[in-house]
């Protein structure tokens, strides 16, 4: 006689094993609810992405010209000012508007994944601009020299590579059309003082700057709070044909320190 002691012993491991995983094996998602978990994963990790690291903007006039036109798509990444970081002289910045900068300034065509980028986060709402950082904390922007250059701690910049002029004799006709020399800051801490690539067509830091003529203007108005600017635009992505990646111009390497 077999004990039960001895029938237990004397059975196949492998097949029970294989018994134990065919009765405890799930069954597959159907293929709807897989798609809609999927399709969460995706929107958290692209809100994720949108907050913490890259975000699309849209250019909508003309003042980053020739370098960004309208109707480009840009991508603004937010690392290098974590910790404590602000942005640097010559970076390509977006920012929020400090309050009347955005005056005539078209909107984006809302196209239908615009509105449902937009209602998921993943698209900026608001007013928003983008302009390049000319001068940052301590710093004395001039206009100009002999040859119309910009002057930042006495150091003439070489824009010709990326400044737009369109007529005018100098690179900073807003104030007062190159009629007049102008000096700006020093620029105070926390703020920075910025200019779109073209001159002229341009409502940037140097546009809203007093001038003599005005009596209601409130002085520092011209700077930028610089925990207002939302990124730094490291590449132009769409059209295709102008796929370009934005660095900072070399020529912001040789201005000097402002002195304190």
């Amino acid at each position: 006689m077999t004990s039960d002691d001895d029938r237990v012993s004397s059975a196949d491991p492998t097949e029970e094993a294989r018994s134990s995983h065919s009765r405890h094996k799930r069954k597959p998602l159907p293929l709807w609810q897989e798609t809609i978990l999927l399709l969460g994963v995706a929107l958290v990790l692209a809100l994720v992405v949108k907050t913490f690291f890259i975000q699309a903007f849209y250019i909508p006039s003309e003042s980053m010209e020739p370098g960004l036109v309208v109707d480009d798509r840009i991508l603004v990444q937010k690392v290098s000012y974590w910790g404590g970081g602000e942005p640097e002289r010559g970076d390509v910045v977006v920012f929020e508007d400090p309050g009347g900068w955005l005056s005539g300034v078209g909107a984006e065509p809302a196209t239908p994944m615009i509105k449902v980028m937009t209602k998921l986060g993943l698209y900026p709402t608001g007013g928003h601009l983008v302009k390049r950082v000319i001068g940052v904390a301590g710093d004395t922007i001039e206009c100009c020299d002999d040859q119309g250059r910009l002057l930042v701690n006495g150091e003439p910049l070489d824009e010709d590579d990326y400044v737009q002029r369109a007529g005018v004799t100098c690179n900073g006709p807003m104030v007062n059309g190159c009629d007049k020399d102008w000096t700006a800051g020093p620029v105070p801490d926390g703020h920075v003082f910025v200019m779109g690539d073209n001159r002229a067509r341009s409502a940037d830091s140097s546009e809203h700057m007093c001038t003599d003529r005005e009596t209601d203007c409130v002085p520092g108005d011209e700077f930028v709070r610089a925990d207002s600017v939302v990124g730094k635009v490291f590449v132009l992505l769409w059209p295709a044909d102008r796929f370009t990646w934005k660095t900072r111009p070399e020529t912001f390497e040789d201005v000097p320190d402002a002195k304190s």
